[in-house]
């Protein structure tokens, strides 16, 4: 696993959506499992409230949205002891009917909101389990604010 910051960037993986009289696939075609060795759903008992600020300095994660909305807030701090308060986060929207993978490199602080009732987010981690609790820096989910107005699927202000 790579230690961050390491200079890359979250970036939005956009799949598509294929259907004809046998139903619909949805794809991302594009995101491969390289970095990938567990993965959880997220089910928020409800909209609006933010699960985060969690940040990790070794661990990729990729959020999918398996039903509903969410917002996912990224932030890259400059100081890992006190990250700057006044940082101001990327925001992405994931829809489950659009699909995309929000990939968050090592480095990055990351938080959720669903916007729709009943929205699952499945997020896929690097590293194992019993390596997560050293490398889980948590901050409080006020920490930075997380607009619920983002623009468009996959799109960051």
């Amino acid at each position: 696993m790579a230690e961050g910051p390491i200079g890359l960037r979250p970036r939005l993986i956009e799949g598509g959506v294929h259907r004809d009289q046998r139903g619909e696939v949805r794809h991302i075609n594009a995101f491969t499992f390289d970095h990938v060795d567990r993965c959880y759903v997220v089910r928020p008992a409800r909209t609006g409230e933010v699960r985060g600020w969690v940040g990790h300095r070794r661990d990729w994660k990729f959020f999918l949205a398996l039903e509903g909305e969410f917002r996912i807030g990224v932030v890259i701090p400059t100081d890992w002891t006190a990250p700057a308060r006044d940082l101001r986060p990327d925001v992405f929207r994931l829809v489950a009917e659009c699909p995309a993978i929000l990939e968050v490199p090592p480095g990055c602080y990351a938080a959720s909101v669903a916007v729709r009732p009943s929205s699952a987010l499945m997020i896929f981690s690097s590293g194992g389990i019993h390596e997560a609790a050293s490398d889980d820096f948590r901050l409080p989910p006020d920490y930075w604010p997380l607009e619920l107005a983002a623009e468009g699927p996959g799109t960051a202000p």
